[in-house]
């Protein structure tokens, strides 16, 4: 076939570049309906204006799945999670403040979560978008609050231009009640999904105990869902969503991005990573710079927006994006935690005071869901919008 056509409907006859415009009126229906229909090049509405688009050319130095070279590539701080509970609490502890304030990522070892119950949910991920599209649309929805959504891109409704990205999205609270409406296929979903859930929700709850301790708001030793002094007891039943993402292969990766830069809107993220295909960047020292593939044994950990605003502006959300690659396909499993969709997430008092002023509002995921309904999520214009 020449490279003036491109494979369209699901007969497989050749389609006309001066018919991608009657192509792209599928994206509601996301890119991996569009890789199978065998498009080689990117719909108009996946395509970035000239100025956001990724400088691959500058960075691709490598294989098409990687993006720097090691030298390149930023080297996140390590955290040893094991530590917290031994003779160098306090090393830790410190470790884990600087990480907060100077990267706003990092990478945790030894959190203690089986690779089995890791492995079984990056597996039941992966299987869910290898389902057919008829299968996997029972589950597409607009609706933010649904319990189960499948989706494309960050906002279908607002996006302007579309991310190279599908995802399913779990509400994890409570389990016996969203449980029900999760996906039943592929077999294993629903059960990994339990297991990894309660798993991430224990070591999250486990990490925002530190967290709090370094910032000096809680009692040392004292656990967020068990401390009443930390202001904090509400984690314990907050909001808490999984979301496996899936960015396919893309023809033209230079045009388009899998996520556009963003922060997280709430306390912690975690992060299992593509053991193989690079594609995290992080916003770093006035650049974009490349997290590599990581073990399934680790996570990546980043700070939310609503983390900064209880920092009062002392650890940091972090402009991140996930570049698309021409040549695989690559996965990863998001867990995401603030407290629940009401409550309100404000600075701690205790980082209050005449040298350092209260910076920030009072806001809850409620007011950043109103937001992104009337806005498009671009950059940190949420958080801005809560700034003092």
């Amino acid at each position: 076939m020449s490279p003036a056509a491109m494979m369209g409907s699901e007969e497989g006859e050749e389609i006309n570049c001066g018919e991608i415009d009657d192509i792209s009126m599928s994206y509601q229906k996301g890119v991996k309906h569009l890789q199978e229909r065998g498009i080689t090049k990117l719909p108009n509405k996946y395509i970035l204006p000239f100025s956001e688009r990724p400088n691959l050319r500058e960075i691709a130095v490598g294989p098409a799945i990687r993006f720097t070279t090691e030298s390149n590539a930023l080297k996140l701080p390590v955290i040893d999670f094991s530590h917290f509970c031994g003779p160098n609490r306090s090393q830790a502890l410190a470790s884990l403040a600087k990480a907060c304030e100077h990267y706003g990522f990092f990478q945790l070892i030894n959190h203690g979560i089986p690779s089995d119950v890791i492995d079984r949910m990056m597996k039941a991920s992966r299987d869910f978008f290898e389902l057919p599209f008829e299968e996997r649309s029972k589950y597409m929805t607009s609706d933010m609050r649904a319990a189960v959504r499948c989706g494309t891109s960050f906002s279908q409704k607002r996006d302007n231009v579309f991310c190279w990205r599908d995802f399913l999205k779990l509400s994890c609270h409570s389990l016996p009640g969203v449980l029900p409406f999760w996906p039943s296929s592929p077999p294993d979903l629903r059960e990994a999904g339990v297991s990894y859930s309660k798993k991430t929700k224990n070591l999250y709850l486990e990490l925002m105990g530190a967290i709090v301790e370094s910032l000096g708001v809680a009692e040392e030793g004292a656990a967020i869902h068990q401390s009443e002094k930390s202001g904090l007891e509400e984690f314990g039943g907050g909001s808490h969503i999984i979301v496996a993402n899936c960015y396919p292969a893309c023809p033209e990766p230079d045009l388009t991005l899998g996520m556009l830069p963003h922060s997280d809107y709430g306390f912690l993220t975690l992060l299992l990573q593509d053991e193989q295909v690079e594609g995290l960047q992080i916003h770093h020292q006035g650049r974009w710079v490349s997290v590599a593939p990581t073990p399934a044994s680790s996570f990546i950990i980043n700070v939310g927006d609503h983390l900064e605003i209880f920092s009062n502006g002392r650890y940091k959300s972090v402009l991140h994006r996930v570049v698309a690659n021409s040549s695989s396909t690559r996965f990863s499993v998001a867990s995401l935690h603030s407290l629940s969709f009401e409550s309100m997430v404000r600075p701690s008092p205790k980082l209050i005071d005449d040298q350092n002023p209260r910076r920030y509002k009072d806001t809850s995921y409620a007011d950043f869901l109103e937001f992104i309904s009337l806005k498009e999520h671009k950059g940190k214009n949420f958080l801005e919008s809560r700034k003092n």
